[in-house]
């Protein structure tokens, strides 16, 4: 996430709240919106292991 509450945190590690509150104010417009969209479809229907396993396999390379 690029700013707020939740900032610098994978999207799929936001709180299902948030994201909920999210679609319900709207989602910004762009290409972060369309990804907090899809994060909330995953959340919704109980999808986010495909993307916790993705993330485990595939760990953000150290600096």
């Amino acid at each position: 996430m690029p700013f707020g509450k939740y900032e610098g945190y994978f999207l799929i590690d936001i709180p299902e709240y948030y994201i909920v509150w999210y679609r319900n104010k709207g989602f910004p417009k762009g290409e972060l919106g369309e990804q907090l969209a899809l994060i909330y479809e995953l959340k919704l229907n109980g999808l986010e292991d495909l993307i916790r396993n993705i993330k485990h396999k595939y760990p953000k390379p150290s600096k």
